[in-house]
């Protein structure tokens, strides 16, 4: 692999500047494609923007670039894409920098940046090598999401139609799911779960089937199919849901037939409930009954010890004398048949007995 470092002007890099659906983002004169398929959204905030521009008007030294060469002659960055992106957005005018826009300068300040040489390392050689060199270098600026470097390796149509569905602001994902997923699109933590749930966790395998697929039109059929079912079996939305896992709940549960009032009967019983701690979990805990979804309240060292006083020590099934450290509390009703959290509801007994008695 071939890498030689080149000095390339702000005004040569911004000519040619565009950012649309269909040409994608160039620069360069359209010789450098800014977002090659692997690449994310632009993720800058204006803070980061203007630090770029405020580098530019001081003349310091910015971070340098790494372009690697096609086929064909062009270019496509490998690091640097916020930056570059940052730098034609405000010699185009999209933005103002210290309450000025570019066509604001005096001819002077606009030379000083336009014939500011930017440091860029070049490299050739093959796919492989470059995708490498890729995870090499990411060490500036905004680290890669385990996604977004997954979109590296198994870049490709696949990743380029997935993009589509699952990695923008305003993507359809966000459009129909934006309510029940955790995370942001731009950052690809949308395109990242849809995966998830439609390979059962094994992201890097479903990728590596796919990765040249001319589209992928099979993933966002089964993420529309999990929203979809969600809606309809939970129609009165609550922001817990925005921390479920739905996949793996559709994978179980969506053949059988749910009485969608019965279920909000329930959800509203259990979010109502003070010793449901973790509300999120009130949705697997409806399908499989797990009680350790719902981080039900435990006794506190309060009530833990008011209880240890009055049995003295005594273990309430064995009979035995333990330290307050060698037993652990019980609820004397379960949770699960309408015992509370409440020290009247509340024995104290030793970890052996606690665990055969777990156990039944």
């Amino acid at each position: 692999m071939d890498i030689k470092l080149c000095k390339i002007k702000v005004g040569d890099l911004a000519k040619g500047y565009v950012d649309n659906a269909e040409n994608g983002v160039r620069a360069y004169d359209g010789k450098l494609d800014v977002r090659p398929p692997y690449q994310r959204e632009f993720v800058y905030k204006d803070k980061q923007r203007d630090a770029v521009i405020d580098t530019l008007t001081l003349g310091f030294p910015l971070n340098v670039m790494y372009w690697a060469t096609r086929e064909d002659g062009t270019f496509e960055i490998i690091d640097g894409q916020q930056r570059t992106i940052s730098i034609c957005q405000y010699v185009n005018g999209d933005f103002a920098f210290d309450m000025r826009y570019f066509h604001n300068l005096k001819p002077d300040e606009q030379d000083q940046i336009l014939n500011y040489e930017l440091q860029v390392y070049i490299c050739s050689g093959s796919d492989s090598e470059k995708l490498k060199w890729f995870k090499t270098i990411n060490i500036a600026g905004e680290k890669l999401s385990d996604q977004e470097l997954r979109n590296a390796v198994y870049s490709g149509p696949w990743v380029a139609d997935a993009k589509r569905y699952f990695s923008k602001s305003n993507c359809p994902a966000a459009q129909i799911g934006s309510d029940y997923l955790k995370g942001s699109a731009i950052r690809q933590e949308y395109l990242e779960t849809a995966i998830s749930w439609i390979s059962k966790g094994n992201i890097e395998i479903y990728m590596g089937n796919h990765q040249h697929d001319p589209n992928a039109v099979a993933l966002w059929n089964h993420f529309s199919s999990v929203i979809n079912w969600v809606k309809a079996v939970f129609p009165k939305y609550r922001k817990e849901m925005q921390n479920v896992d739905w996949g793996p709940l559709f994978e179980k549960y969506h053949n059988q037939n749910w009485d969608a009032n019965q279920l909000e009967d329930e959800v509203k019983r259990l979010m109502t409930d003070s010793d449901v701690q973790k509300k999120s979990g009130i949705y697997p805990y409806i399908f499989d009954g797990d009680e350790r979804n719902l981080g039900i309240r435990a006794f506190d060292d309060n009530m833990r010890r008011e209880v240890y006083e009055k049995q003295n020590g005594i273990c309430k099934v064995c009979g035995k004398h333990f330290e307050i450290e060698e037993m652990e509390a019980d609820h004397i009703t379960p949770w699960s048949k309408g015992g509370r959290t409440v020290a009247e509801n509340c024995q104290m007994l030793c970890k052996e007995c606690n665990r055969r008695k777990s156990n039944k």
